[in-house]
C-alpha cells in the first residue's frame, strides 16, 4: 500500500500511484515557475504560502478525475496548476479579511508585510492562473469563471451573515458550498473534461467534488473542537475563541436547552459571550467536547461523506474510483 496526496490517502494500485505521483511532481514544478516574476520582491511574496506547504487537495482531485479519460492529456497538469493558484490566491485575501497572523505554520503575508502586499499578491496569483487557463480553451475558462463567481458569492454571504429569516445552519452550508465546494467541484470537472471523459462521468465527478469538499470542511470544524492541534494544524478551539460559527456551535444553538443540565446551561452562556480569556475558552472547549452537539456534528460530517461516496456508484470500478472512495474514508478517520 502506497500513500499518495493529502490526508493519508491510500492507493493500492501501483500504476495509479506512479501516475498520480508523477502528475503531482509536475504540478509542483509548474507552480514554482508560475509564481516567478521579473520583480524579485513579487517572487518572494508569491512564493510565500506555496513554500509553506499545503495539502494540494485540488490538484490531486484534478489528476484522479482525469483517470476516467486520458490521464496524460496535455491540459491536465496545467488545469491542476490553475486550481491550486486560485486556491492560494484566495488564502492571501482570506488572511487579510480574517486578520490572521499565521497560515500553514508560518507568518501570514499580511503579518509579514502588510495588507496591501497580501491583497496585491493574491491578485498577482489570480492573474497567473488566468494566463495558464487561457491556453486550456473557452470551456475551461467558462468553468473557472463560474466557480470563481460562486467562490466570491460564498465569501460575501459569509461576510454578510444570515438574514433575520434565514436558518443559520442552512446559510453556513451555503457558504461552504460556495467558498469551498465550488473550487473542489471544478477541480474534478476540469480534470475529467480535459481528459476527454464522458459527459455523464464529468457530471458525477463534479457533484462528488462539491460534496466531498463540504465534508472535509465540516471535518475541520469537528477537528477544531476535538483535536489536540496536530491533525488540524492550528490551536484547538480557534474558531470557538474567535466566535466564528462552525458546525458544532450551530448545532448546539439548534438543540433544545436542557434546563436540568448545568453543563449545558454553562456552555451556552460561555458561547454567547467573549472567549478571549484563556480560562473561559478552555472551559468552553472542555464542555463542548463532552456535549452531544459534537457527536451530532460528527454524524452530519459522515453523512456528507457517505453522500459523496454514493454519487460515485455509477462510475466503472477501478483504482481511481477506489481512491476517490478512500477520500470518503479519510473524512471518517479525521472526525474520530
Amino acid at each position: 500500500m502506497t500513500v499518495v496526496g493529502p490526508f493519508g490517502l491510500s492507493v493500492q494500485d501501483r500504476d495509479l500511484t506512479r501516475d498520480v505521483q508523477a502528475g503531482m511532481d509536475a504540478v509542483e514544478a509548474a507552480l514554482v515557475e508560475a509564481v516567478k516574476s521579473d520583480v524579485p520582491f513579487i517572487t518572494v511574496t508569491a512564493s510565500h504560502l506555496m513554500e509553506a506547504g499545503g495539502k494540494r487537495f485540488r490538484p490531486l482531485l484534478v489528476l484522479l478525475a482525469a483517470q476516467f479519460g486520458d490521464a496524460n492529456a496535455p491540459g491536465v497538469v496545467p488545469a491542476a496548476v490553475v486550481v491550486e493558484l486560485t486556491h492560494l490566491a484566495t488564502l492571501y485575501h482570506d488572511d487579510v479579511m480574517d486578520e490572521a497572523p499565521v497560515r500553514r505554520g508560518a507568518p501570514s503575508a499580511n503579518s509579514r508585510w502588510d495588507n496591501s502586499v497580501a491583497i496585491l499578491t493574491g491578485d498577482f496569483l489570480f492573474s497567473r492562473a488566468s494566463q495558464v487557463l487561457a491556453d486550456l480553451g473557452p470551456e475551461a475558462v467558462r468553468l473557472q469563471a463560474d466557480a470563481f463567481e460562486r467562490l466570491v458569492t460564498g465569501q460575501i454571504l459569509e461576510t454578510a451573515g444570515p438574514g433575520p429569516d434565514d436558518d443559520p445552519l442552512r446559510h453556513y452550508l451555503d457558504v461552504l458550498a460556495g467558498k469551498t465546494g465550488s473550487l473542489i467541484a471544478v477541480s474534478c470537472r476540469i480534470g475529467a473534461l480535459l481528459a476527454g471523459a464522458e459527459p455523464w462521468v464529468i457530471d458525477i465527478l463534479s457533484a462528488y467534488g462539491e460534496r466531498i469538499g463540504i465534508a472535509f470542511q465540516l471535518a475541520d470544524d469537528v477537528l477544531d473542537i476535538a483535536s489536540d492541534g496536530h491533525e488540524s494544524g492550528k490551536t484547538p478551539g480557534t474558531d470557538l475563541r474567535e466566535g466564528v460559527p462552525t458546525l458544532p456551535t450551530l448545532l448546539l444553538q439548534q438543540m433544545p436547552v436542557d434546563e436540568s443540565d448545568p453543563a449545558d446551561l454553562r456552555l451556552r452562556e460561555l458561547v454567547a459571550g467573549s472567549l478571549a480569556d484563556d480560562e473561559l475558552h478552555a472551559e468552553a472547549l472542555r464542555l463542548l467536547r463532552r456535549h452531544p452537539a459534537l457527536e451530532h456534528a460528527r454524524r452530519e460530517t459522515l453523512r456528507h461523506a457517505e453522500e459523496a461516496r454514493a454519487l460515485l456508484d455509477p462510475l466503472p470500478e477501478g483504482p481511481a474510483k477506489a481512491a476517490l472512495q478512500g477520500l470518503c474514508d479519510a473524512v471518517a478517520i479525521r472526525t474520530m
